[in-house]
């Protein structure tokens, strides 16, 4: 995601982002857990997401 594409994200104007596992599930969480991995060139990578019960414990990035 481009750093333009984020910057309604990270303005607060919408929540949440809606993202794709690599198994092909589309997940939905709050976007303000993405934030520390926005830079110039916006927001690469692989992640990982914990939870608990469906509930968001934390994302980290694997790659």
């Amino acid at each position: 995601m481009s750093y333009d594409e984020f910057l309604p994200f990270y303005q607060g104007r919408i929540q949440s982002v809606s993202v794709m596992t690599t198994q092909g599930v589309r997940v939905q969480f709050p976007a303000m857990h993405l934030k520390k991995f926005l830079f110039s060139y916006g927001i690469r990578g692989y992640f990982c997401m914990n939870t608990e019960n469906n509930k968001f414990l934390s994302l980290e990035k694997i790659k």
